[in-house]
């Protein structure tokens, strides 16, 4: 069996598919992240209005906990981490063609 060709993930600007609030709260956490690795180092933090506002080692429950908060509002649940992110293999279907016969 051969070696399946690696392509690299498609780059997708964040300005093209984001709501602008969530924009604002994504722009907020990037701006918090020196802080933020020294009190919630590889934790995830939800981030509403520009601050933080749930955070945890779970990235669902502080999603949760934030939206049980502060409603159903476009909110940014991010790592705080200075490693990069782990590469995870999702292998593909394979497809099976059949010959008449």
């Amino acid at each position: 069996m051969s070696e399946p060709d690696l392509l690299p993930a498609p780059e997708i600007p964040i300005q093209a598919a984001a709501d602008p609030k969530w924009l604002r709260e994504y722009k907020a956490f990037l701006g918090l992240f020196p802080a933020l690795l020294s009190t919630h180092r590889r934790q995830y933090v939800a981030v509403h209005d520009g601050q933080v506002v749930a955070s945890g080692d779970e990235q669902i429950e502080v999603a949760l906990r934030a939206y049980r908060t502060h409603g159903y509002v476009p909110i940014y649940v991010g790592l705080v981490s200075d490693e990069p992110p782990r590469l995870v293999r999702v292998p593909s279907p394979r497809r099976v063609s059949r010959t008449a016969g």
